[in-house]
């Protein structure tokens, strides 16, 4: 004889067990999803003026508005943001084409999203400078010179184009490997290196100290610039943050652009202008939204290329997104 009683408590729980296991994966997708909660972004940063609008975007609580949390990773040096970057402990950076090339050179790691600063015919980013006691006032006067550089990097590049543009052949470019900032900065103040070329603020500084520039490329800003990047899983993973990233990332350009001098004590707060400029250095302006040519990209690929640091055919639409712009 079939007991009725025994089906009903079988069935009932099956139907427990069942509703049991509905609520938990409801929980679990509803965790794994959380809609509302706000991506973080892990940004390796090195103590540039590039990262103002980032910080501007922090203090004001931009990121914020735009459902996005940042967390900024300071890096000391640009292979220490690269290691951190290959390691997957960071998301993003600000860094380079040339830097993006090597990245990319087997397979699309990283993608520019937008410029970080970018040099104008009347703000420069980088100079090539002459130690005041060496004796040289023109730029015809550094070939042959021995130019303080950092080999295979950005810095190299363009001390490499603003001569060639000004007519240099390879022959008269004579560089010598310095990789610190700090360091070039010092050998040029004591007289023990003639020629080097520097980002600001060590420009400035330089030339406090009696340095004269030599050249800077306000001559050709085409060819200088810096970029924000992020790693293309990343990017894949989190559209949306990327897009409030770069979002909040326009607001805080447009705030320092119309009031640059409100944001002077950030730049002390955060240690990106040295001591002995406070009072002196301006705020500079921040491009607005934007992303390197294919021009740009293709010129930084060559002379990766013309230098023997890679011989691979690196993608520009692979490496470089204007698709999170706002």
């Amino acid at each position: 004889m079939i007991n009725t009683k025994s089906i009903n408590l079988y069935k009932r729980s099956q139907f427990l067990l069942l509703a049991i296991v509905l609520i938990f994966v409801l929980v679990a997708c509803s965790q794994a999803a959380a809609p509302g909660e706000p991506v973080t972004l892990k940004i390796a940063i090195l103590p540039i003026l590039d990262t103002l609008p980032m910080y501007v975007a922090e203090e004001e609580g931009l990121f914020a508005e735009n459902n996005v949390s940042v967390e900024f990773i300071a890096v000391g040096s640009a292979p220490e943001r690269d290691q951190i970057i290959s390691a997957g402990q960071a998301d993003g950076m600000i860094n380079e084409a040339v830097s993006t090339v090597f990245y990319n050179t087997d397979q699309t790691r990283v993608q520019i999203v937008r410029y970080a600063r970018t040099a104008t015919s009347e703000q420069h980013l980088f100079s090539i400078l002459a130690a005041g006691d060496s004796g040289i006032t023109t730029v015809d006067q550094l070939k042959g010179v021995e130019i303080g550089v950092s080999h295979g990097t950005v810095i190299e590049y363009l001390t490499d184009r603003l001569l060639q543009n000004q007519g240099f052949t390879d022959d008269e470019i004579a560089t010598v490997a310095i990789p610190g900032i700090g360091d070039r900065l010092a050998l040029l103040g004591s007289g023990e290196l003639q020629a080097g070329m520097l980002p600001e603020p060590p420009t400035s500084l330089a030339q406090q100290g009696g340095a004269v520039v030599g050249i800077d490329d306000t001559t050709y800003p085409e060819v200088s610039f810096s970029t924000i990047s992020f790693r293309k899983e990343i990017i894949d993973d989190h559209p949306e943050a990327i897009r409030g990233f770069l979002s909040a990332l326009e607001e805080a350009t447009r705030r320092i652009n119309a009031n640059p001098d409100q944001y002077s004590d950030l730049l002390i707060e955060k240690e990106l202008v040295p001591p002995p400029l406070m009072g002196s250095f301006d705020v500079p302006k921040y491009p607005a939204a934007g992303v390197p040519t294919q021009e740009q990209w293709d010129d930084a690929l060559a002379w990766t290329i013309e230098n023997g640091l890679n011989d691979a055919q690196v993608s520009y639409h692979e490496s470089v997104t204007d698709a999170y712009l706002p």
